[in-house]
């Protein structure tokens, strides 16, 4: 696990990008569990950027997709053992850019924590390990309003 997500607050941002009723998901090695888990596209806030402008950076660098923010729909707070994460959640709009799983910067070549990108329908979302809990059929509710 990266010493950057351990001891210390983290805030993240992330977007919650439906396409024909389907959600964008991406597979990581979650460093809470250490097991594979599909979550929202996002990352780490960087000291004077806005929550908006890292969800953009965050996005194109995990998706290669280009997006717009939309209205915040949920506030996520994770404390478990040295991780302490504040997360903000985002409706987004494509607006450009070519799906692609990418990759984080920060962490060397062999040692990516992402391994997928999809999109997933309410019912396929009740059958993937996801994070956070509100990541489930009853999300798309609140997304179609």
């Amino acid at each position: 696990m990266s010493a950057s997500y351990t001891n210390r607050v983290r805030v993240r941002s992330c977007g919650l990008l439906l396409n024909e009723g389907k959600l964008l998901l991406v597979e990581l090695m979650s460093p809470v569990t250490n097991q594979w888990t599909w979550i929202p596209p996002g990352g780490g806030v960087e000291f004077g950027e806005s929550l908006e402008d890292a969800l953009i950076r965050e996005f194109r660098e995990e998706t290669g997709l280009i997006i717009s923010v939309g209205k915040q729909v949920h506030i996520n707070e994770v404390i478990q053992g040295a991780i302490h994460a504040i997360e903000f959640y985002y409706i987004v709009n494509q607006e450009g850019g070519k799906l692609k799983l990418g990759s984080d910067p920060e962490i060397s070549t062999g040692r990516q924590l992402l391994r997928n990108i999809d999109f997933f329908s309410r019912e396929e979302i009740s059958e993937l390990n996801t994070a956070p809990d509100f990541i489930n059929p009853s999300l798309w509710d609140e997304l179609v309003r």
